[in-house]
């Protein structure tokens, strides 16, 4: 499986509305990506502007199209202005 976690550092004044269209797309992703198993979605308890994403995908190959679908994409120019930084790191399960 191939794992991809992504770190967002939120402008405080937009956490709430990122928030809202994070999980939306968490949903999006999970009901119409066969190939995407998990997309969990959380919330540093010390610092709320903190957001991290789990997601596990069945090969690279899925989350490159994960990348490409129209939720992806509108999610990402929708919130492009709420995040202050955004770190993408992906890995390969050790089974």
């Amino acid at each position: 499986m191939f794992v991809v976690c992504v770190t967002f550092s939120i402008i405080p004044e937009h956490i709430r509305g990122f928030r809202t269209l994070v999980l939306e797309q968490a949903r999006n992703t999970l009901s119409t990506e066969v190939d995407c198993h998990q997309f969990d979605v959380c919330v540093n308890v010390n610092e709320p502007e903190k957001v991290f994403l789990y997601e596990l995908y069945t090969n690279p190959a899925a989350f490159d199209y994960h990348l490409k679908t129209g939720h992806f994409m509108a999610f990402n120019k929708t919130t492009e202005m709420m995040v202050l930084s955004k770190t993408v790191n992906t890995y390969q399960q050790v089974q």
